[in-house]
C-alpha cells in the first residue's frame, strides 16, 4: 500500500512503517497525527487519484521526535567591496512514523 500526502506545503510518498521528516508541527512526542490531505492511494495495483484530495482517505502516524537539522552556513561575499555576511540556520523538523493508511 502506498499513499501521497501533502503537509507543510510539500508532498511525500509514504508506506506503512516508514519514517519521514516533515516541516515542524506542534504535536507532542508519542502522540498520534492524522493527515487528511491524501492526493493518491495505491492498493494492490489499484490507483485512486484525488481531485485534489481523496475523500475519506486518512494516513495516520505517530510523532517520534521534534528536532532541528544540522546547521547550514550562509556566506555572502562581494569582491572588492569589503562586504561579507556570515549567517547560520537550523531548520526545525518533526519525525513521524507512518502507522496506518485507510
Amino acid at each position: 500500500m502506498l499513499a501521497v500526502i501533502k503537509t507543510g506545503g510539500k508532498q511525500y510518498v509514504v508506506n506503512p512503517g516508514q519514517r519521514i521528516k516533515i516541516e515542524k508541527i506542534e504535536v507532542e512526542v508519542g502522540k498520534e497525527i492524522v493527515f487528511n490531505e491524501v492526493l493518491l492511494l495505491e492498493n494492490n495495483g489499484e490507483v485512486t487519484l484525488g481531485t485534489p484530495f481523496i475523500e475519506k482517505a486518512v494516513v495516520k502516524g505517530t510523532v517520534l521526535t521534534q528536532d532541528r537539522y544540522k546547521k547550514i552556513i550562509i556566506f555572502k561575499y562581494k569582491s572588492k567591496k569589503r562586504s561579507r555576511v556570515k549567517n547560520g540556520h537550523r531548520q526545525p523538523f518533526t519525525e513521524v512514523k507512518i502507522t496506518e493508511i485507510k
